[in-house]
């Protein structure tokens, strides 16, 4: 093993009422990395004409959020009164500061149909200084993201600066979240 690598974590199951995540953080060996604490991969999934998921309303405070999808689409509503869908490519960054709720679902339109979800969810801890802020909803499409090559991956900036490159997401913390692209005739 490369000495550098410090543990290796097994993603767990965990239901949200009816909706399978697997959960890579926190974890017994390591609580988080860097600022993320959080770190949930939802999907793929293939949901039925009728079903979706119903991440009912539920309170965040001290932290932000970012949702990333690759495939399908959920509809976040939050207390500050937006209502925006994420689509693939897209982030969603809300920052929950002294307070938001906010809830994930699946709208009646993608409902109607027989469709897919896959993508991730993490949850990034404030500085102790940022904790009380304002909270905030931001909505990034994925054209606004940097998407760009370094050696043989093409990778898109969700999210921080890397390789030269800044997502246009507020951040509060110095971090680099990025993910290789991965094109539907490269997908395992």
């Amino acid at each position: 093993m490369n000495k550098s690598v410090t543990a290796v974590i097994e993603p767990r199951d965990r239901d949200l009422g009816g909706f399978t995540v697997r959960r890579v953080l926190p974890a017994a060996k390591l609580r988080n990395v860097g600022p993320f604490v959080f770190f949930d991969h939802m999907g793929p999934a293939r949901f039925q004409r009728g079903e979706g998921i119903d991440v009912r309303p539920h309170p965040h405070i001290g932290l932000a959020t970012v949702t990333y999808l690759f495939e399908g689409e959920i509809l976040h509503r939050d207390s500050l009164g937006f209502e925006q869908p994420i689509r693939p490519g897209d982030v969603n960054w809300m920052t929950a500061g002294r307070g938001i709720v906010h809830s994930e679902r699946v709208s009646a339109e993608v409902r109607a149909t027989e469709h897919r979800l896959n993508g991730i969810q993490s949850w990034v801890a404030l500085p102790k200084a940022d904790e009380e802020t304002e909270a905030s909803f931001f909505h990034h499409p994925a054209d606004s993201l940097p998407e760009f090559t370094q050696g043989a991956a093409t990778l898109r900036l969700i999210a921080g600066s890397a390789f030269g490159h800044t997502a246009p997401t507020k951040t509060f913390s110095r971090m680099c979240f990025t993910l290789m692209h991965y094109y539907p005739q490269v997908r395992p």
